[in-house]
């Protein structure tokens, strides 16, 4: 029977005005498929791709428009190191604008986060290699939200077109 041989946390890298996806998939065509489905989300969308292949060559396979996003997502890839994980970064773009196409891609498994905040990624070590266990997401609550914070809300949200 395996056992965990380390847990890490490992600190994803950030840029300024860059949302970060980071999630699973199961096979080599992901790629390809992420990039087509951010491609066709939104016209001026910047992003970067890497996704840690978990058999064959076993290498971090990338695409992306932007030379940045695309090595930070790189460096995402390689701190993680677990099998079948992506990091996706974008720019000109919120992840609001292109999770509902990421979910149609049919390699897609799951998302852990999607983000601009500092993100951690908790990770296990086996014999039979790494698996993410789930991420930390920007700061716990300070408190609850009171009158003048649900208005705030409210008009952040009509602000941005989210709701009218």
């Amino acid at each position: 029977m395996g056992e965990i041989k380390k847990i890490e946390v490992v600190d994803v890298p950030r840029a300024e005005g860059v949302n970060v996806i980071l999630g699973q998939s199961h096979f080599i065509k992901t790629v390809e498929d992420i990039y087509e489905a951010l491609a066709t989300s939104v016209p001026s969308i910047r992003f970067g791709i890497a996704f840690c292949e978990s058999s064959g060559k076993r290498l971090i396979r990338y695409d992306g428009n932007d030379e940045e996003l695309v090595s930070l997502a790189i460096e995402a890839a390689r701190r993680v190191g677990a099998g079948h994980f992506f990091a996706i970064y974008i720019r000109n773009a919120w992840p609001i604008n292109v999770i509902d196409s990421l979910r149609k891609v049919s390699e897609v498994v799951t998302f852990y986060a999607a983000s601009a905040n500092p993100m951690q990624v908790v990770v296990a070590e086996t014999d039979l290699g790494r698996g993410v266990l789930g991420v930390v997401d920007g700061g716990t609550p300070l408190g609850v939200e009171g009158d003048e914070d649900k208005k705030e809300r409210h008009t952040l949200l009509r602000k941005f077109g989210y709701k009218r």
